[in-house]
């Protein structure tokens, strides 16, 4: 009886081994695949405070990893080489709340960079980068408190609608200084600052009409003085042609000056 047991369970005791090490094997495979697997060096994802984060923290990176869970909730790409920001970068990172992108080299920032962000991003930060100008476009339909300091602005009028556009990060404000203005007086001043005392579009504005007066009037110039020339040199012609006619015989200069006189009418 035991021995016909231990043949019946002998099947069984095979199967489970081998199942066991089936399942062993697709461990093995899901972990090679899964996508944790493709995160570039440097990069980790966990959970903080029951919010899934994503850190490539000083990580060398070059531009954003297109391997980022899409259920993330906090991103975090400071301290990287990233030099710009590409059309749909985060398209698919619906549920975001906050981006890091502070302490990079970011100089230029494609439209609809944070499409598909609008809706849940609180927190964007683009502080200690290359910036020094950028269209509010970048940031159309963006409800998120955006930092901006520490970059070389140029400060002009197209800064001033960016600023007029988002809503400014909390003690941010100070560090969004004039590096470079087109009236060096601004130069090394807090933005906020100058625009409180000057109306940057307004001053382009002014400074576009004059241009244009000052063309116009250029173009006016150059037509009055072709007219003043076209009369001076037919007056000339004229003058000249009547002086050759003196110099003729009676008969020949009196049939010439008629003929001057009627072409002169």
């Amino acid at each position: 009886m035991a021995a016909a047991q231990r043949v019946l369970l002998r099947p069984v005791t095979v199967g489970l081994v081998l199942q066991s090490l089936l399942l062993l094997v697709l461990f093995l495979l899901g972990s090679c695949l899964h996508p944790a697997a493709a995160f570039p060096k440097g990069c980790y994802s966990s959970e903080e405070e029951g919010l899934k984060t994503f850190r490539c923290s000083n990580a060398r990176l070059t531009e954003v990893p297109k391997d980022i869970p899409n259920d993330t909730n906090k991103l975090y790409l400071d301290s990287n080489q990233i030099p710009f920001l590409p059309r749909d970068a985060f398209r698919d990172l619906p549920l975001l709340l906050e981006l890091d992108l502070s302490h990079n080299a970011i100089a230029s920032v494609e439209s609809g960079a944070f499409r598909g962000l609008a809706e849940h991003l609180h927190s964007l930060d683009l502080s200690s980068n290359r910036l020094v100008s950028l269209s509010k476009d970048a940031f159309s339909s963006l409800k998120a408190k955006v930092n901006l300091s520490n970059n070389p602005w140029l400060c002009d009028c197209r800064l001033q609608e960016l600023i007029r556009a988002v809503e400014l990060a909390a003690d941010s404000s100070g560090g969004i200084v004039c590096d470079s203005s087109a009236q060096e007086e601004h130069v090394g001043k807090a933005f906020l600052q100058v625009i409180a005392d000057t109306d940057l579009c307004n001053v382009y504005k002014k400074t576009t009409d004059i241009a244009m007066l000052v063309t116009m009037f250029g173009w006016f110039a150059m037509v009055i003085s072709y007219l003043v020339y076209y009369v001076r040199q037919n007056q000339e012609d004229a003058r000249r042609h009547l002086e050759y006619l003196k110099s003729l015989p009676s008969k020949q200069r009196r049939s010439e000056e008629s003929s001057t006189i009627s072409t002169v009418v």
